[in-house]
């Protein structure tokens, strides 16, 4: 797998909850920090996951926005 995103996090899938249209897909990386993505129930099962397996957090950003409390 090639990809032009920089930022290609590899971890292992924690839990998958399934929704109504999406699925909530949480992913542990190496030292316990945990990535949530939400993405259609037909992308969950095009990449086969289920809770145990290795996968990818693959995050491409053009902006990264940043705010502060008043």
């Amino acid at each position: 797998m090639i990809l032009s995103a920089r930022n290609q996090l590899k971890g292992v899938v924690k839990s998958i909850t399934k929704g109504a249209i999406n699925n909530e897909v949480v992913i542990e990386l190496p030292g316990g920090t945990l990535i949530t993505s939400i993405i259609t129930q037909g992308a969950c099962k095009a990449l086969k996951l289920k809770k145990g397996k290795t996968a990818y957090a693959i995050i491409k950003a053009s902006n990264v926005l940043i705010g502060v409390d008043e």
